[in-house]
């Protein structure tokens, strides 16, 4: 049987359509949403998502997949809608000098009504530690200007979390003053936004201070404060219906900050020497440092600071508790010229306010001890600071020296700064 010149015509073009078949398509899983409620929907058919992927909505609202379950996937929503696609992505935020300067929510959004984030990369918001031999021991301080807590510019990321809007626009009204503004980056979920962002803010804060540290820079990232981030968690959690535990909160709320602050690293010479210094706030009730959360990021930390809400009123700004404030790594951080010259000042401190305490019984005190007080009213006074004023470290050993030698002692109490 021959072919006809036509029947060769269309096998001829038959063959060159499948050569040239396209064959490079993708394809989307599209969920159904069961149920929405308090932010909170449940997804039947999407087989393929992973825990943490970000999903789309038709409307281009993002969530997160939590809870990965049989028959239908938990996703925490920024709002309500009917269908829902996967994202095809782990949560992602904008990243790197870009963001310097500007205010964002907890999605790297811009929120300061000054446009769209100019060139930029995106990181994940969950990533892995840096590992033990990526490290390097910490060896050198990061200088605040406070005397009390103790400048090589560093890029700073300040985290509100559940703060009042307000307070956010009067931390970007008092930031440009100070010539602050423009190496410090703004991430903000109000009270107002939903828990989800709550949650999500200080990772993706991290993830913003991360590309500083892994490009041989350094970073210093504020979370203010944790606590709500623990309850926005507790409130996600519940809505889940995950088994509650101590005070609701789930069982892997140690885990919720224990994965975020251990980010925080200096890295070695190998892999560029950045570092990225965590500065985690956390609320106390009547200053209760043993409540659950306290206990919780307290071993997590190198050092805490611990305030009192009695010194504050009584003026002593900082309110810094001496004697439940400690320190971990020694002082392998501290400059060799503050070590040498604070002495046994701290120690005193915490003596003198005991001894200010049995006073008030009218105890008889012996010599030593009736001296203690006049020493450590002018210990008291050195830290005191006023608010956005910090000092040069050299200033602060000579302050340190004066009073610890005992040079302030004939100076009135309101002479000493």
């Amino acid at each position: 049987m021959e072919f006809s010149p036509r029947a060769a015509e269309l096998t001829t073009l038959l063959e060159s359509r499948m050569t040239n078949f396209y064959t490079n398509f993708q394809v989307d899983e599209i969920g159904r949403v069961v149920s929405v409620g308090d932010g909170i929907a449940r997804v039947y058919g999407l087989n393929e998502i992973q825990a943490g992927e970000m999903v789309e909505f038709a409307s281009g609202v993002k969530g997160i997949a939590l809870n990965l379950e049989n028959e239908n996937v938990g996703i925490v929503v920024f709002g309500s809608d009917t269908a829902i696609k996967e994202g095809g992505s782990i949560v992602d935020v904008p990243a790197g000098k870009a963001m310097l300067g500007r205010v964002v929510d907890a999605l790297g959004v811009p929120i300061d009504g000054r446009g769209a984030l100019s060139d930029h990369e995106r990181r994940r918001v969950e990533v892995k530690a840096p590992g033990i031999i990526e490290r390097k021991s910490v060896h050198e301080p990061m200088q605040t200007g406070l005397k009390a807590v103790e400048s090589e510019t560093l890029y700073c990321v300040y985290v509100a979390i559940g703060q009042k809007r307000s307070t956010v626009a009067q931390l970007v009204q008092i930031l440009p003053e100070a010539n602050a503004l423009e190496y410090s980056i703004l991430v903000a979920a109000t009270a107002s936004d939903p828990a989800p962002l709550q949650f999500l803010a200080p990772y993706s804060g991290c993830a913003m201070g991360e590309y500083f540290r892994d490009n041989g820079m350094h970073a210093l990232i504020i979370y203010d404060d944790l606590s709500k981030q623990a309850v926005a968690y507790r409130q996600m959690s519940l809505l889940l219906r995950r088994p509650p535990g101590r005070e609701a909160f789930p069982g892997d709320v140690f885990y919720l900050h224990s994965r975020l602050l251990e980010r925080a690293a200096k890295r070695s010479d190998q892999t560029g020497a950045g570092s990225s210094t965590a500065l985690p706030v956390i609320e106390t009730q009547a200053g209760d440092v043993s409540a659950y959360i306290p206990t919780n990021v307290i071993p997590i930390t190198d050092e805490q600071i611990c305030s009192k809400t009695e010194l504050f009123y009584r003026k002593i700004r900082p309110s810094i508790n001496v004697g439940l404030s400690v320190r971990r790594i020694g002082f392998a951080a501290q400059q060799r010229a503050m070590e040498q010259v604070r002495g046994s000042s701290k120690l005193e401190l915490a003596q003198y306010r005991e001894v200010v305490a049995f006073a008030q019984f009218g105890l008889d005190l012996d010599a030593a001890t009736q001296a203690l007080p006049n020493r450590g009213a002018r210990l008291t006074e050195v830290p005191k600071q006023p608010q956005y004023s910090p000092l040069p470290i050299e200033k602060q050993n000579v302050v340190i020296y004066a009073v610890v030698k005992g040079f302030h002692y004939r100076m009135p109490l309101n002479r000493i700064f």
